[in-house]
């Protein structure tokens, strides 16, 4: 890449990341989004939980906003490391440890590029946001890598990704697509995965990357993990309206069907989020 590239490239990273602090520390209260209830959130802990071991584990919750993962982790008698880049966030995790006496093993606002721990210390890295949050191949290759350098060898990191289709079904689901402007960030999605809102709507999200199945896979095993699974989260409930939820007979089948189909090639796609599990040999 020329300098002028390079330094294109700098100032358009610099921009992004102003995007997002000013999304998060302004505009969304990300606080309130991963809610007890929230599907998103039991089917990320279902298979995450796979993963915890009996005994406790150093963690490090990479982009994990105000700490849902977490605080929830520390209940398990883990000691999880929470780092994300706004210091809103850490700021309200930190108020939230205080009030429920629930303390997380450290508090470090930074870049999942630059993480704040020695090599090959860590039993679980945790990436639930970092990766869909950059839209260049290198940076999220870097965020990868720097997962990799602080794991012990033999241990795992866990990635969340947005699919490449996110907001084709959540445009028609929500009636997104009858706007003009909706229209256009629909049709650079799916051609590019680089999502984009330069009206900073709040309905239609923040600069981002959505990836297809297959790249996210490509993407762990690049930086030098093995065994690389796919998750589908929410899978074909992502289709489905939100009041099919409000019967806990439905919402515990749902569930269970969910889990039975959650690595099926054909339905990975159709998740508004995928979770990524990977190795360090």
């Amino acid at each position: 890449m020329s300098a002028a590239g390079v330094v294109s490239r700098v100032k358009k990273e610099v921009a992004m990341a102003d995007e997002i602090q000013e999304w998060y520390g302004d505009t969304y209260d990300e606080d309130s989004r991963l809610t007890a209830d929230s599907l998103e959130f039991v089917r990320s802990k279902q298979i995450i939980s796979r993963y915890l071991d009996a005994a406790p584990m150093q963690i490090a919750d990479v982009g994990g906003a105000t700490g849902a993962y977490s605080f929830w982790m520390a209940g398990l008698g883990h000691s999880p490391y929470l780092v994300d880049l706004t210091s809103r966030h850490i700021d309200q995790a930190r108020a939230k440890a205080e009030r429920d006496g629930t303390p997380l093993a450290g508090y470090h606002c930074g870049d999942a590029r630059n993480l704040p721990f020695d090599d090959a210390t860590l039993d679980l890295v945790l990436e639930m946001g970092p990766l869909y949050h950059l839209q260049q191949h290198p940076d999220r290759i870097a965020v990868l890598r720097e997962a990799w350098r602080v794991l012990k060898p033999g241990h795992l990191v866990i990635c969340a990704a947005i699919t490449r289709y996110a907001s084709l079904f959540d445009g028609f689901k929500r009636s997104f697509v009858k706007d003009e402007y909706f229209r256009a960030i629909m049709d650079k999605d799916l051609a590019t995965g680089c999502h984009e809102n330069p009206q900073k709507k709040p309905a239609y999200f923040t600069t981002a990357y959505f990836h297809r199945p297959d790249d996210l896979r490509s993407e762990l095993a690049e930086a030098g993990f093995g065994d690389v699974q796919l998750f589908a989260v929410e899978g074909f409930a992502t289709l489905l309206d939100d009041e099919i939820f409000a019967d806990q007979a439905t919402a515990d089948l749902l569930l269970d069907k969910l889990q039975q189909t959650e690595q099926v090639p054909e339905l990975l796609g159709v998740s508004d989020h995928l979770v990524a599990v990977g190795i360090k040999p």
